[in-house]
């Protein structure tokens, strides 16, 4: 999968981008509760329908709410979860556990649902990035991500930090493709910013190809034609 479209499970453009060319959606749980019940309500009217895989990005491993996520979405299908603040193989083992009792209860196959890993959001979890390999075979990416991180460490934005050999963001990004390399999953470099600007996330998607990652997480929907044509034929895994 090259391009992953981020978007709000209370969005009015879901069925928009689930007729998008993005190879899958990640669908947000932020308001819990309610887009958890409009995120089941999505999934059980796309189930069956050619399009992209769909992603449900669920709480963190650690609170109550992680269980009502995986109940209601696993329960409608979904392709897989997508893990914030994933820290190493512990987190996943944690995860595939719970799913599988998830995937008992809804009466789906065990191991139906695949994971996909926000591996750079917190400081703990770059130092965890070599744990990924052998711990679950639910496991199909690796996912770049700055935002978090960057407020974790106090750190001013500045996307040309990720250029600076010695800085945090570029030591976490090399991480990751190394732990997706000898995780042999796809590496998926991090959301560009929405705002428009086509010639700096050719730039970026270009960087990404060239270091190996196989896709990019989209931001917003006019993104991924250019994500897509810049990742066509990066290969999935090493």
């Amino acid at each position: 999968m090259r391009s992953f479209l981020l978007v709000t499970a209370q969005s009015d453009a879901l069925d928009a981008a689930l007729e998008s060319e993005a190879d899958a959606l990640v669908l947000d749980l932020g308001g819990r509760g309610d887009a958890r019940a409009a995120a089941a309500a999505f999934l059980a009217r796309a189930r069956g329908r050619p399009g992209p895989a769909l992603f449900v990005k669920v709480a963190a491993l650690g609170g109550a709410e992680i269980d009502d996520d995986l109940a209601a979405i696993v329960a409608a299908a979904a392709h897989g979860v997508a893990l914030p603040r994933a820290c190493g193989g512990a987190s996943l083992q944690h995860l595939s556990a719970k799913l599988a009792v998830a995937e008992a209860m809804a009466g789906r196959d065990d191991g139906a649902t695949r994971i996909l890993a926000l591996a750079t959001q917190t400081p703990a979890a770059i130092f965890a990035l070599g744990d990924y390999a052998g711990a679950s075979t639910r496991l199909d990416a690796l996912a770049f991500d700055t935002e978090e991180l960057r407020r974790a460490l106090g750190a001013a934005p500045d996307d040309a930090s990720l250029r600076e050999p010695g800085s945090p963001f570029a030591h976490a990004r090399a991480g990751l493709r190394l732990a997706a390399a000898a995780a042999k999953v796809a590496a998926i470099d991090r959301p560009f910013p929405a705002q428009g600007d086509p010639a700096g996330l050719a730039a970026e998607c270009r960087a990404a190809r060239r270091d190996g990652f196989a896709g990019k997480l989209a931001a917003a929907s006019w993104q991924v034609r250019e994500i897509n044509a810049a990742f066509d034929g990066a290969k999935a895994t090493v």
